[in-house]
């Protein structure tokens, strides 16, 4: 599996950053890094979850975040 990482910067200050696979994983953070980190692991959690409840085959996967 190879999700999309994209990130931007509002006019606040702080920084956004979307799974774009997988709708509803947006965070924000102070620094881009932080907000890359926060969405990958955000990301991570709902995999998890939906393997637990049947919604993905459990088998084994790859995973790759790519920063867009």
């Amino acid at each position: 599996m190879k999700f999309t990482v994209e990130s931007g910067q509002e006019e606040d200050g702080r920084w956004l950053a979307e799974v774009l696979e997988l709708p509803g994983v947006m965070v924000y953070a102070a620094t881009r890094q932080e907000a890359l980190a926060k969405a990958q692991a955000l990301a991570l959690r709902v995999l998890a979850e939906r393997l637990e409840h049947g919604e993905m085959l459990a088998e084994p996967i790859n995973i790759l975040f790519a920063a867009a």
